[in-house]
């Protein structure tokens, strides 16, 4: 069946839609899950539990006297984890950013959707944190549902307030850790006591980023993965019939009937899988875009199932072929050809990882003319540009190779360079004009004190008048 070739039963006196997420008409329809136990709802929280403690906590965490995970902007600066980055040291981002996309397009063919019902922070911040917050104020799912419909009234509106006044707070602490990414952790909840004109960029920061997250997850919620986000539209094409998906057995489910029923499969149509779905679609009626594979359903229908004394199994997580009896391949070619794809990828990005050097220097050319005649002396004005991208201060020693007959002067033979500064030192280079045979080159090295084993080599041009 094609994605989008889904349609829902009645569900609570509900008309029948193509998707819960997306009715026709256009409006905004609540979605209320209800809650449910089991082994797949218990590895959710813990996944959960951990990846907020993380992102919570390495602001906090200290390598090498640097917070572990910290992009200043201000600075054009990252220290990741003991490493230090500056602003030339961008290129490495495309290692980053496309293995990232590599890894998701990998993780579907191979297992579906788990990245969605896992770890992807839309996933981990709703249901981990405001859902549940939903849950404790305003009640279980059929205590939600008769309210949403019922009249507004002094219990409505302040379990409502309640709501939104905690999303709100939520929001803004969620807002304020995320700055602590941005900006050293310390300072940036510092700042909270002080006036946003002593720092308005990062209280505009704050403003906007709680601002989304309220609107998000206040109201938007699952629609932010069925309208905004590609990936579950991109699923059809990354999927094939070997992947894992959230899935249900239509050989042993089907026809549905009560229990007792003659010639009934074992669903017994309690519609208790779209109760519990965040989404709320009906997953008995194939791979959809809007299942994000969060397993809530196998949950529900085991739990059924024991109540009938029939075995599990009649919603699980299975390959299409699995589902339908086949043999299941896990090991196929579109694997292996991700997997050696992957090992090249992570290969390439590790030596162009290593190969970075802490400490970088060109020698450039002075604005102005490329040189001058002087008292019978051809002149060139250079520079040298050093980077130290060590997050410790180093000192360097600077040395131009000698040529004949050229005279050189460099006011800063020594320099001394802060953690991830960088200096240019002016070189003047002068060669008398009966000397000079053509342009030729000019070669300095740059020694790290300490170090005389690590030696940098740059080379330019000396210039001057064509015979």
């Amino acid at each position: 069946m094609s994605l989008n070739q889904v349609r829902l039963p009645v569900v609570d006196d509900q008309p029948e839609l193509p998707s819960a997420a997306l009715p026709t008409d256009g409006r905004r329809r609540a979605i209320h899950p209800a809650d449910v136990q089991g082994r797949f709802a218990r590895s959710r929280n813990a996944a959960f539990a951990i990846l907020l403690a993380i992102w919570a906590a390495l602001p906090w965490i200290r390598v090498g006297g640097r917070q572990a995970v910290l992009l200043d902007v201000d600075a054009r600066q990252l220290f990741l984890f003991g490493r230090t980055f500056n602003a030339q040291d961008t290129w490495l981002l495309f290692f980053l950013v496309t293995g990232v996309g590599f890894g998701l397009l990998y993780s579907t063919a191979l297992a579906g959707r788990v990245w969605c019902g896992y770890a992807c922070p839309q996933t981990v911040f709703l249901e981990g944190i405001f859902r549940r917050v939903q849950r404790l104020v305003e009640g279980p799912r059929e205590k939600r549902m008769r309210r949403d419909a019922g009249p507004w009234g002094a219990e409505k509106l302040l379990r409502k307030g309640i709501s939104h006044a905690a999303y709100l707070a939520l929001s803004a602490a969620v807002a304020h850790v995320f700055l602590s990414y941005f900006m050293p952790a310390r300072a940036a909840f510092g700042v909270v006591g002080q006036s946003p004109a002593a720092h308005p960029e990062a209280f505009v920061w704050v403003v906007a980023v709680t601002a989304f997250f309220y609107l998000n997850f206040g109201f938007f919620r699952e629609q932010m993965c069925v309208v905004l986000c590609p990936y579950g539209r991109l699923q059809s094409a990354l999927l094939d019939e070997h992947s894992f998906v959230v899935g249900y057995d239509l050989k042993r489910g089907e026809p549905r009937g009560k229990k007792g029923s003659a010639g009934a499969g074992d669903c017994v149509d309690c519609k208790r899988c779209i109760a519990v779905c965040p989404n709320g679609i009906d997953i008995r009626n194939g791979t959809q875009m809007e299942c994000t594979a969060c397993m809530a359903c196998i949950d529900a229908c085991d739990q059924i199932m024991d109540r009938l004394d029939r075995p599990r199994g009649l919603i699980r997580y299975d390959s299409q072929d699995g589902l339908a009896g086949k043999q299941r391949r896990i090991i196929r070619p579109r694997i292996v050809l991700y997997t050696v794809l992957m090992i090249i990828g992570a290969v390439v990005a590790t030596v162009a990882t290593r190969r970075r050097s802490d400490f970088e220097v060109n020698l450039l050319r002075l604005t102005g003319e490329p040189y001058t005649l002087d008292d019978g002396l051809v002149r060139n004005a250079l520079q040298l540009h050093l980077v130290n991208k060590r997050s410790d201060a180093e000192v360097y020693r600077v040395e131009i190779e000698p040529a004949d007959g050229m005279t050189v002067v460099m006011p800063m033979p020594t320099v001394r360079l802060a953690p991830l500064a960088d200096v240019r030192v002016p070189v003047f280079l002068s060669v008398p004009r009966d000397h000079f045979r053509g342009d030729f080159p000019v070669r300095a090295s740059i020694t790290r004190e300490g170090d005389a084993s690590n030696v940098v080599r740059v080379a330019g041009t000396f210039l001057g008048p064509s015979r």
